[in-house]
């Protein structure tokens, strides 16, 4: 049985950042286990610009982006291992490894961070009617044979799903000489980034067709076709309004799933609205000492967001191995309230708190001209105004505790308030 401070599983942008930040508030012995052959998680794949730009000030590309964390991790003497996966966790917070060369063994940790992401969500998971042919493949495997194994997908694309690495696809296989005929999207607004939007579809006259839909694959051995149908308000396709595109690839983009099978095998309570781990202030989990941060509690837009949000998990990891973490102190929830998805943290202690509270949310649908009003035990504190909003994009609130009388305080919630400047 090996013994650490802190282990951290995974070893993309998340549990880098949670890492290197556990180490500088003082924990001793760290190790972070990663699955894959090399450090930087998904960022390896993303040779795209566009990182960076909150936590460096300057653009960067994924895989600059982890460098910079991969040189510190090893400036700072952090252990880490490669191609060695957690098979199990317990509430004990006792891992079970196994590693291509150092086989099976067992880790007992006095604090654990979840880092392991997320995963894309399959065809198997939507039910596209039609054969089962060679092309069909996740956005994120594409981006992955292109860009690091040198490998070309298709020369006639449909997209489905208005998803970044979707969008981000449409124009690195136009970049690589194929055709990327349409993008669709089953929901009236697009689950990227504007920025992304413009960047990769508008600038390369890629046509988006919101509120539409696969409805059936065709071809045998290789996809031949697809036939794109618009859908009504229950997203049932309506007749008569199908396109047909002749294809040889179809890449899903339909939604990233956090990666959380660990969680479960430890007893970590799921919120259904995030498919990720309850979480408090101090990003830690219902399991007293175990931490999350970054996918694996909520699908983020951008790569800087992860990284605040893993370097306050590594900081109170740090704090809670050197028992100065107030465990039971008094605490209040979030609150989704109309209009938002959910908000992370879920539970707050306010005696944990330093200075400021960062409330991390999605909106449900498109607003313009719209308000976040910000209540606590149902008496407005706080309103920001939102020229725009969406759910491709996160919305930060950051509230000063020191502002708020948090004696007794049950709830603080987040609504949003249409037309209202």
């Amino acid at each position: 049985m090996q013994n650490y401070d802190v282990v951290v599983i995974g070893g993309g942008p998340a549990g880098l950042a949670a890492a290197v930040e556990a180490r500088k508030h003082g924990a001793e012995s760290i190790l972070v286990l990663e699955r894959d052959r090399e450090l930087g998680g998904i960022l390896q794949q993303c040779i795209h610009n566009g990182f960076g730009l909150h936590v460096f000030k300057e653009e960067l590309t994924g895989p600059e982006y982890a460098e910079r964390f991969i040189e510190e991790l090893k400036s700072l003497g952090i252990s880490y291992l490669l191609d060695t996966m957690v098979l199990e966790l317990t509430p004990e917070k006792i891992l079970r490894v196994a590693g291509t060369k150092q086989g099976y063994f067992e880790i007992q940790a006095r604090a654990v961070i979840l880092c392991m992401g997320c995963r894309e969500r399959t065809r198997g998971a939507i039910a596209i009617p039609g054969t089962r042919p060679a092309g069909v493949m996740n956005a994120g495997a594409a981006q992955r044979y292109v860009n690091m194994e040198g490998y070309m997908v298709g020369k006639r694309i449909v997209i489905l799903g208005s998803g970044d690495i979707g969008l981000i696809m449409a124009r690195r296989m136009t970049l690589e000489g194929a055709k990327v005929l349409a993008v669709a999207e089953l929901m009236p607004f697009s689950s990227g980034l504007t920025r992304n939007i413009v960047q990769c579809l508008h600038d390369y006259n890629i046509p988006l067709y919101l509120s539409h839909t696969v409805t059936e694959i065709r071809g045998k051995d290789r996809v031949e076709g697809v036939v794109i149908s618009k859908v009504d308000d229950s997203f049932k396709p309506i007749p008569g309004t199908e396109m047909d595109f002749v294809c040889d690839t179809l890449l899903l983009s339909v939604g990233l799933i956090p990666e959380n099978e660990l969680s479960r095998s430890a007893g970590i309570r799921i919120d259904p609205a995030t498919n990720g781990p309850v979480v408090n202030e101090a990003m830690e989990t219902s399991v007293s000492g175990i931490f999350a941060c970054g996918n694996v509690v909520h699908v983020h837009d951008l790569v800087d967001w992860v990284t605040a949000e893993s370097r306050r998990a590594g900081k109170y990891a740090a704090l809670y191995v050197k028992n100065v973490l107030q465990e039971e102190a008094a605490s209040f929830q979030t609150v989704a309230g109309s209009g938002i998805s959910y908000i992370v943290p879920h539970t707050v202690r306010p005696a944990n708190v330093e200075k400021e509270l960062i409330l991390m949310m999605r909106p449900r649908k498109v607003y313009h001209k719209a308000e976040l009003l910000v209540k606590a035990d149902g008496v407005e504190i706080r309103r920001i105004k939102r020229p725009h909003m969406a759910p491709g994009e996160m919305e930060n609130v950051t509230l000063q505790l020191s502002s708020i009388n948090t004696i007794g305080l049950k709830t603080v919630s987040v609504e949003v308030v249409e037309g209202s400047h």
